[in-house]
């Protein structure tokens, strides 16, 4: 698919959906909105008080839509192929992404050891040692639902995927209890079963994932969006 964006990534075929509480339009798009990368498989990043988001994807759609979602919320974004033909789409190293960092960004707890270096590699920062966690409270809504869906939902014969970070198994049971709290419990699939991800199924579940996800952006096809 051609990474050339269409006019418009926001514009997508006009639809009638009722206005939810947790919905995108219930609220202005925010920095804050990318930990619904981080829910999936967004990575985050720090150097010194800046922060940095990014998130592997394919196919090419996924890019043009990500883009245009990172400019909506003033952040600097770039991209760049990577040797096994995905995509990685990732912020600028910024100091407006600084309260998600320190939101998300966590020592390693007893149960989750340390990766040594190589002898021979450079020695370790404080900030490299640091794990992706979700906070006490996190939630979703529909401006961080619709990023993750950006990155990484597709539609499937059963319902709707939203695909998870293998290394964060530890963080899936409180990211599967933010789908529950929004309407949305989820069944949690494992590598045998196309996963990790998320499913949605369920005609009144998948009516409300719509609601929450907005229209669909002209760069998605029908089945990349729910």
């Amino acid at each position: 698919m051609s990474l050339t964006p269409p006019t418009d990534p926001f514009a997508g075929a006009p639809t009638a959906r009722q206005l939810s509480l947790f919905g995108v339009a219930a609220a202005d798009p925010t920095p804050g909105d990318l930990a619904g990368l981080l829910a999936g498989p967004g990575r985050i990043s720090r150097m010194g008080g800046t922060v940095r988001v990014s998130v592997d994807v394919e196919p090419a759609w996924r890019v043009h839509v990500l883009v245009a979602e990172f400019r909506r919320r003033g952040l600097a974004p770039s991209w760049r192929q990577l040797p096994d033909g995905r995509l990685t789409v990732r912020t600028a190293y910024t100091a407006v992404l600084a309260r998600l960092g320190a939101a998300w960004l966590h020592p390693p707890t007893s149960d989750q050891p340390e990766v040594d270096p190589p002898a021979a590699g450079p020695v370790r920062s404080e900030d490299d040692r640091l794990v992706k966690r979700p906070p006490t409270g996190f939630h979703l809504a529909g401006q961080r639902l619709r990023l993750w869906a950006a990155a990484a939902g597709a539609r499937d014969p059963l319902g709707y995927r939203l695909r998870l970070e293998e290394s964060d198994a530890d963080n899936w049971p409180q990211v599967g209890a933010a789908l529950a709290a929004i309407g949305l419990p989820a069944v949690l699939l494992d590598a045998r079963s196309g996963g990790p991800a998320y499913r949605i199924v369920g005609r009144r579940r998948l009516t409300r994932l719509a609601e929450l996800l907005g229209d669909r952006p002209a760069a998605a096809p029908e089945d990349g969006w729910a």
